[in-house]
């Protein structure tokens, strides 16, 4: 009787994709938050990035930047394991996690063997971001949902609000105090993500 363990089918492969290029396909059903890969690459400084990939030609959409925080991104292109094949698809059946500062892809629903896996990219626009961004960043996912573009979908512009009528405010016998009105400050920092290379 043999003492070694069962052999398990692997995950998942990288195979040619209709989204884009290589993409990772799932050999065996894969349950809704399983872990399914760690994002692996060279750790380094957003200046380190920016210097690595100046020379690149700015209509080139690929990248396998990914920004941890505001000082880290992860270089796949350096020591980059099958996590940087997996494609953006605006309709995903996965979602990145940044835990202790190490990103994982995980299953947001359970996926079936031969689906192909995907995240939603949501790269950061730019103020400085040429008019043909979104063509640069074009989405093929094939979605019915498809925003068209790997970019974050762009911010609705605010309506300014009209000022409602003044109403008087009757006060309860026996109420002490008024209402105590907060905000929550907002935390500053780099945004988790796929990052665009520089221009």
């Amino acid at each position: 009787m043999s003492s070694r363990a069962p052999h398990r089918k692997p995950l998942f492969e990288v195979r040619h994709s209709r989204i884009h290029g290589y993409g990772v396909f799932a050999l065996r059903r894969i349950r809704k938050g399983t872990t399914v890969i760690e994002y692996l690459g060279d750790r380094v400084t957003h200046d380190l990035a920016n210097e690595r990939y100046k020379d690149k030609d700015p209509k080139d959409g690929h990248t396998f930047l990914f920004t941890v925080d505001a000082k880290t991104v992860i270089d796949a292109g350096v020591n980059g394991n099958e996590a940087r094949f997996v494609n953006h698809g605006c309709h995903p059946n996965c979602q990145t996690v940044n835990t202790g500062r190490r990103i994982f892809i995980e299953a947001l629903r359970t996926i079936q063997p031969g689906e192909e896996l995907a995240y939603d990219y949501q790269i950061q626009r730019d103020a400085d971001d040429p008019a043909d961004v979104d063509l640069i960043f074009a989405c093929c996912c094939g979605a019915k949902s498809c925003r068209g573009s790997m970019l974050e979908a762009p911010k609705k512009k605010r309506r300014p609000r009209r000022p409602s009528p003044k109403r008087k405010v009757g006060r309860k016998v026996g109420r002490q105090g008024g209402r105590q009105v907060g905000r929550q400050a907002a935390r500053k920092g780099g945004r988790q993500g796929v990052r665009k290379r520089p221009r």
